[in-house]
């Protein structure tokens, strides 16, 4: 078995010679050492941050930046506006939801800021959205900001001169959101308001400290 052993490595070692040697005759460069192919290695998973849709969990804060800048353009209190939003938070504001609900409701508002068709085709006449359209409100809260902000300044535009005591300009203008123009001027001479109207009166005074501290973030 020894002897085998050694017989086989000389036959190798003569046949490397040759090869070697064949090598140098043809006057070619001996080959490069392959290189060493790095270990494939798996991608590192994607990462991806999950946002939740502006309505999931909606808070009118949120908005607080646009309610600044339209209320301003259109001359009227921010916290005023910020007020309504909240009072007009109370139902869900899934564009979806909005659309199904608006199937089963003969008169259905539109927006974070629950405008109905008529008054938001009216606001929009000369104005900077006047192409856009009542239906896209559902999906553009900065387009509903606007109008809703807006329409507070046709509806002061529309307050009497002389006004009584009973309530002051921004609790008429939110009576007016809610009840319409020609209540609020009622209201505006002196008519108590009713049970409906007085509650959404009574829901603004309650968001009222909380839309000044809205309107600092």
């Amino acid at each position: 078995m020894q002897v085998a052993k050694r017989w086989s490595w000389a036959a190798v070692g003569v046949l490397l010679v040759g090869v070697w040697a064949a090598c140098s005759d043809n006057d070619t460069k001996p080959a490069s050492a392959p290189k060493t192919q790095p270990a494939a290695t798996k991608p590192a998973p994607a990462q991806t941050t999950a946002t939740k849709p502006w309505y999931d969990d909606y808070d009118p804060a949120r908005f607080a930046p646009e309610v600044r800048r339209y209320a301003k353009q259109a001359g009227i209190n921010p916290q005023l506006l910020m007020a309504i939003l909240y009072n007009e938070a109370y139902k869900p504001h899934d564009p979806k939801f909005e659309r199904q609900w608006a199937q089963v409701d003969s008169d259905p508002a539109f927006g974070i800021a629950n405008m109905h068709k008529p008054a938001f085709d009216e606001t929009k006449r000369g104005r900077d959205f006047a192409k856009r359209k009542w239906e896209e409100l559902p999906d553009n809260p900065a387009l509903a900001i606007e109008a809703a902000a807006w329409h507070l300044h046709d509806l002061a535009e529309r307050l009497p001169a002389k006004r009584a005591d009973l309530y002051t300009k921004d609790e008429l203008l939110a009576l007016g959101y809610n009840a319409g123009g020609g209540n609020m001027r009622i209201f505006a001479r002196g008519r108590k308001a009713g049970a409906q109207a007085q509650s959404y009166l009574d829901r603004l005074h309650s968001n009222w400290t909380k839309s000044a501290e809205a309107l600092k973030s």
